[in-house]
């Protein structure tokens, strides 16, 4: 089984996720990508944070110090400013082909795009409350968390649409979008629930 969850910032994908991967049994990779594809490219994790759903790559590696890169790795020829989302979609497909597995963001979806039997979700919610959701977070008032979240959701839909050729956020890329302001966050992952065990229901049929 392999999940596939795009987010707004707010909207309480992260929990959702955990949600639905404790219920599945599934492995939840969001931030854990950035340690799995530093392991498969021999660079530092902390070039990954650094650059994590960001486009522009190669401009930031190379203002960054050599300690925190592999030599071998950066004196490779075909080194490009793809090669951040290529060592992560390595790392994607190989996660997923190891067992049952939750992917949120890093463009997974698109990554997956030809294995059988995934699922791709993506879960908005209405701006008060993401702004709400940001404020707890980050201890901030409304002003700054709505700025967070214009300049985080600029990163990802840049880095969704370079990299993918596709529109972050639209509707057709998925197979079920929805906005958990309506339900809760508990009340949309059991939503979720139940379109996934459809879905799986369908597909062996």
């Amino acid at each position: 089984m392999i999940i596939n969850i795009g987010r707004q910032l707010g909207s309480g994908g992260r929990e959702i996720a955990k949600i639905l991967a404790d219920e599945f049994g599934c492995k939840l990779y969001d931030k854990e990508l950035l340690n799995l594809a530093a392991k498969e490219s021999g660079f530092s994790e902390k070039v990954f944070e650094q650059n994590d759903e960001q486009k522009g790559f190669l401009r930031s590696l190379f203002h960054m110090h050599a300690p925190h890169m592999s030599d071998n790795n950066f004196y490779k020829s075909d080194f490009s400013q793809e090669s951040l989302f290529q060592f992560q979609s390595d790392a994607i497909r190989k996660a997923a082909e190891e067992g049952s597995c939750i992917f949120v963001g890093r463009c997974a979806d698109y990554v997956l795009r030809d294995m059988k039997g995934v699922v791709n979700i993506f879960i908005t919610a209405d701006m008060d409350q993401r702004i709400q959701a940001v404020c707890n977070r980050h201890g901030c008032d409304r002003a700054t968390a709505r700025k967070i979240i214009t300049s985080k959701e600029d990163q990802r839909s840049s880095y969704y649409n370079y990299y993918t050729g596709q529109k972050w956020g639209n509707a057709e890329h998925y197979h079920l979008c929805i906005n958990s302001s309506v339900l809760g966050i508990e009340g949309t992952a059991e939503f979720i629930k139940k379109f996934i065990r459809y879905e799986k229901d369908r597909n062996n049929k």
